[in-house]
């Protein structure tokens, strides 16, 4: 199940983000406030997604980027991702705003998530993530929705 992430969320979604970071090295840099980092400035809203009443994947829009998208390893695999990032772009839309976000470019399951879901390469850039480390980024966009017929 998808629903909108409460306050009372945060304390798992921190420990399921602990098991992405160990298992992915999600985030790259592991930050000083999990909590905080979850509840970035300018978060429009943000999303969880449950298994038997436990958070398993959280996605978050700010303005029109969608950002901290992650699915517990265990769950992967049951289409939580793509799930999290089609309420993301309802979510979006419903504002008039086109999604975009980025990627690490090591990061292939998640660029093959995102591509299968429709959204398109828009630019790939290098970028510095402090201390001198540089790192290549893909800036992916999501495609308009199409009328119904």
């Amino acid at each position: 199940m998808i629903r909108r992430r409460h306050d009372s969320d945060l304390d798992a979604c921190v420990a399921v983000l602990a098991e992405v970071h160990t298992h992915n090295g999600y985030p790259h840099h592991w930050p000083d406030d999990p909590a905080r980092w979850l509840t970035p400035d300018g978060l429009t809203a943000a999303w969880v997604a449950e298994t038997d009443s436990t958070v398993t994947g959280h996605a978050a829009l700010c303005g029109p980027e969608v950002s901290r998208l992650y699915v517990a390893p265990a769950a992967r695999g049951a289409g939580l991702g793509g799930r999290l990032l089609r309420a993301v772009e309802a979510e979006a839309a419903a504002r008039g705003l086109r999604p975009v976000l980025e990627v690490k470019a090591t990061d292939t399951t998640a660029i093959a998530l995102y591509e299968r879901l429709g959204w398109r390469r828009r630019a790939t850039e290098r970028q510095d993530w402090g201390s001198g480390e540089v790192v290549t980024v893909h800036r992916y966009e999501a495609q308009p929705a199409r009328p119904a017929h």
